[in-house]
């Protein structure tokens, strides 16, 4: 099988990394920081906003079950793509949407995705497309953090829920936890 890589920022990553860990195709959910100035920053750093990098998740998917294009729609429907600097509560760069194309042929569908995901909008979608810079996994605490943590943590138990929902409304042949059943 071969792996292949996307980095997508869309707000909290313990909340894009649970919806992507439901999703057929992929392997391995990482959060993580990029897009910023601070070597090895802390998640204590990144959520000050000082250091410029986006909380984001690095997704290895097999592009036999899951295209990089079909991804990024997932994400697109999955997070507010309108609102810029910020995701309901959580306000500052660090909680940006942004894409992280690995090459060429990434930054092409990157380009097509917020078309697409446009023609859902009738606000400007403000997702970035940006250059690749550094990756820095996250502490270990906040790998798989919905599994764990998460469940006791009344913020994800009010933001996660309402995504799974609609991942598994409207991606309910992605979806590993229907699949399931």
């Amino acid at each position: 099988m071969t792996i292949e890589y996307a980095i997508v920022a869309g707000g909290c990553f313990w909340c894009t990394e649970a919806v992507f860990k439901d999703v057929i195709g992929v392997e391995t959910v990482e959060s993580g920081y990029i897009g910023g100035t601070t070597p090895n920053p802390t998640y204590e750093q990144v959520c000050s906003g000082e250091t410029g990098h986006a909380e984001a998740i690095r997704i290895g998917f097999d592009p036999d079950k899951l295209k990089y294009g079909d991804l990024l729609d997932i994400s697109f429907a999955t997070h507010d793509p309108t609102q810029l600097n910020r995701q309901g509560n959580d306000i500052g760069t660090q909680y940006r949407s942004a894409i992280f194309p690995l090459n060429e042929e990434q930054n092409a569908e990157a380009v097509a995705s917020i078309e697409r995901a446009q023609q859902d909008h009738n606000v400007p979608v403000v997702t970035a497309i940006e250059p690749i810079s550094t990756w820095y996994s996250a502490e270990n605490y906040h790998q798989d953090y919905w599994d764990g943590a998460g469940q006791r943590n009344g913020y994800c138990m009010a933001v996660i829920p309402p995504k799974l929902q609609k991942l598994r409304k409207s991606f309910a042949n992605r979806t590993k936890s229907l699949q399931d059943k």
